[in-house]
């Protein structure tokens, strides 16, 4: 992607992102038409405001009649006056019109960033994995949360500015052609200067902007992954190789960071230097037409003061083009996530899934990733509504895949997954889910109430609900030993508990769903022997009347099954109950036999 982009290369990516989220704009129409009123009577005043100093120069200080009879009665102390007093009028007025029209816009553009945010957020949740195993966490929080807040400037601090001066430099330019024409020619002769100044430095502006927030995502990544494994950074006593890591990627942002504010102070001075030369040729010119009394002072001094005014809007771009070009940086990077189309959605002829009576098939099943490697190999698998299958196999061997498969976490390359005869693609992705619990090897819990963490996304729960389901999952002695009871606030991930008592809560919460199929993926992993047997205890009882998955790499649990899945390379090695299995003293009764004399031996050695 090319980086090196100017203003004018920045502002349609600018139109894009207004396009996109004129649905959420338009929303807010009351305060939108409030904010142009603003607008437009503050341009209006500000055109008017130097208009009295003509009066003072030409009709006070000056020796000339007013144009007006009614101001021709007048004496200079009371036309001086009544000028004084019209300036305080426009000013104040212009004020309170800046006021409503800044006031406004700040209102919605927080309510739509508000709403883009969100937007932003779900999206990200839709998208597939593979997805989401390629991008790095700290970069997509950068992008939902700074990212969308510097889109925030598109309507304050930088359009809301440049819509005002340009409406106001339109004004200022038919004023001064009213004055004198010739003067407004003079003026015009720095632009060419300023163009070329403009045009350069905001090129490099927007180059280095786009640069800094990749590099202000790379910050943040880092720092997100280096906190999420603190546990194991230190005990590798890592901690100086990652802060030498993190301090070189935040000094990389920092030197980006000056660099542009350097270039935004160089575009801003240089335009200074622009417009002093255009007001000096301008003074000289017009003060020349004075002493051959082709002009009044007057007319030199409102066509001066309108001359900065008109100056202004080139000032305003200047100070802007720095936002703008980091606003559309920040654009870009949200747009690239919602052009992202997720690989797993819902077909168009998709169906609400009906009540499952959970008859599971995987019809010659494969599926690999883009590396083009297999993970899965022709795979066919019948089980049987109710039934209890352990999926096993070494680490690789294709067992979560598998699982991911039937909760649409993919789709198979090839082959069909059919519950109850139909193919789970005809079904849409939430009524599919809805029917399935999962419960991880590392359960996910959340900074709030244990009472929260078992009911989360469960609608009209009820106290004996969650208690209920507690006591299914052998947890409910446990809570209610605590000071808050089920009212006990988790830490993050649960870090205030045990694996066993964070695996049990988990349990409890696939209790709550009531759902026909049932997900472990093992459920017992790095647990102590009192604490697997309480987990084991609870899942006996959490399996009962439903279609269970049981991936386990310990056969002895295994064996409990109704029927034991043995993968390998991808592909069923073994089938059947684990008695056939047993007898058939093939891979599966090898590994078992391993296993159980390793537990033995453990056993006599303690």
């Amino acid at each position: 992607m090319n980086q090196e982009r100017s203003l004018n290369q920045a502002l349609p990516i600018l139109a894009e992102v207004l396009r996109r989220f004129s649905p959420y704009i338009l929303e807010q129409k009351l305060l939108l038409i409030v904010a142009i009123v603003a607008v437009v009577a503050e341009v209006v005043l500000r055109i008017l405001e130097p208009l009295p100093l003509k009066f003072v120069f030409d009709y006070v200080l000056g020796d000339r009649q007013p144009p007006y009879p009614a101001l021709e009665q007048l004496e200079p102390f009371w036309l001086l006056t009544l000028c004084a007093g019209a300036i305080l009028v426009l000013t104040t007025l212009r004020a309170l019109a800046a006021y409503w029209s800044t006031v406004s816009l700040a209102i919605v553009g927080s309510r739509v960033m508000t709403q883009v945010r969100d937007r932003l957020y779900c999206h990200l949740q839709k998208l597939s994995l593979a997805y989401h195993h390629k991008a790095r966490s700290g970069d997509l929080i950068v992008r939902v949360s700074s990212d969308a807040n510097r889109l925030q400037e598109i309507l304050l601090t930088a359009t809301l500015p440049l819509v005002i001066s340009s409406l106001t430099l339109l004004g200022t330019i038919t004023a001064m052609f009213w004055i004198d024409p010739n003067l407004i020619l003079l003026s015009l002769v720095t632009l060419p200067l300023f163009a070329f100044a403009a045009h350069r430095l905001s090129k490099r502006i927007q180059k280095s902007s786009l640069q800094q927030r990749k590099q202000e995502g790379l910050v943040a990544a880092t720092a997100a992954e280096s906190i999420a494994a603190i546990k194991l950074i230190q005990a590798l006593s890592l901690e100086t190789a990652f802060a030498q890591m993190f301090s070189w990627q935040n000094r990389a942002s920092l030197q980006k960071s000056v660099e542009i504010k350097r270039l935004s102070a160089t575009l801003e001075r240089t335009v200074d230097g622009v417009i002093a030369l255009g007001v000096a040729i301008v003074l000289w010119y017009g003060s020349w037409l004075v002493l051959r009394d082709a002009l009044t002072a007057g007319d030199v001094i409102v066509f001066l003061t309108y001359l900065k005014n008109a100056f202004k809007p080139l000032q305003n771009f200047a100070k802007y083009t720095g936002r703008l070009a980091k606003a559309a940086a920040s654009g870009e990077r949200i747009l690239n996530i919602l052009q992202q189309t997720p690989d797993i959605q819902d077909s168009p002829q998709a169906k609400i899934a009906p009540t499952f009576r959970t008859d599971v098939t995987f019809e010659n099943i494969s599926f690999a990733y883009e590396s083009g490697h297999k993970l899965l190999d022709r795979v066919n698998l019948t089980i049987k509504s109710g039934q209890l299958v352990a999926i096993s196999g070494i680490s690789g061997s294709g067992k979560s895949t598998l699982m991911s498969l039937l909760l649409r976490l993919y789709d198979p390359t090839s082959g069909r997954i059919l519950i109850d005869g139909k193919d789970i693609r005809d079904y849409t992705i939430a009524s599919l889910r809805a029917q399935m619990s999962v419960v991880l090897q590392e359960s996910l819990l959340f900074a709030a109430t244990i009472k929260e963490n078992i009911a989360y996304g469960i609608e009209n729960v009820t106290d004996e609900e969650i208690i209920a389901a507690a006591r299914l999952a052998n947890i409910d002695s446990f809570i209610n030993s605590l000071p808050q009871g089920y009212n006990t606030i988790l830490r993050e991930r649960g870090a205030n508990l045990s694996g066993g008592q964070r695996q049990r809560i988990a349990i409890a919460r696939a209790a709550i769903r009531r759902t026909p199929i049932l997900i472990l993926d093992e459920p017992t992993t790095g647990l102590d022997r009192e604490n697997e047997q309480a987990v084991i205890e609870a899942l006996q009882r959490l399996t009962r009347h439903r279609t269970t998955f049981l991936i386990t790499h310990d056969l002895a649990f295994a064996a409990q099954a109704d029927v034991i899945v043995y993968l390998e390379k991808g592909k069923i090695i073994e089938q059947g109950n684990p008695q056939d299995l047993m007898n058939r003293n093939g891979r599966y009764a090898q590994i078992y036999q391993m296993q159980n004399n390793n537990k033995f031996q453990e056993i006599i050695y303690q």
